[in-house]
């Protein structure tokens, strides 16, 4: 079974050392991913903003490998704030609104005090 390494270009994936996503077979496992803008690295301050681009970072790694979000079985969501979770439905719902996989939303603390949202999902494509 081949098994490929996906970078985003992150400086935090070698200063860490992981990968954006890895992909085993017919799997494909995205490490949590935060709100980072993937052009400019800056941080919006809106939560929904921060949700938008983890899940265009997300998307670009799933696509890498022929992954798409329709292929996606699971998702974790972790959020510094519980009111939060109203605030981010909207991208949410736009990406996973038909797809509907098992999901999980945690409220837990982030490296970053700027960080709002991380979001990590695995993909299926069997």
């Amino acid at each position: 079974m081949s098994r490929r390494l996906i970078s985003s270009g992150s400086p935090f994936e070698a200063h860490v050392g992981y990968s954006r996503a890895l992909v085993q077979g017919d799997w494909c496992f995205v490490s949590g991913t935060t709100g980072y803008d993937p052009d400019t690295r800056a941080m919006p301050e809106r939560v929904a903003d921060q949700a938008a681009n983890a899940l265009k970072v997300i998307g670009a790694a799933l696509a890498e490998d022929g992954f798409s979000f329709g292929d996606v079985v699971r998702v974790n969501y972790y959020i510094t704030d519980p009111a939060y979770w109203d605030e981010i439905a909207a991208p949410l719902r736009a990406v996973f609104g038909d797809i509907r996989p098992a999901a999980t939303c945690t409220v837990t603390g982030l490296i970053e005090p700027l960080m709002k949202i991380e979001i990590d999902v695995t993909a299926f494509k069997g």
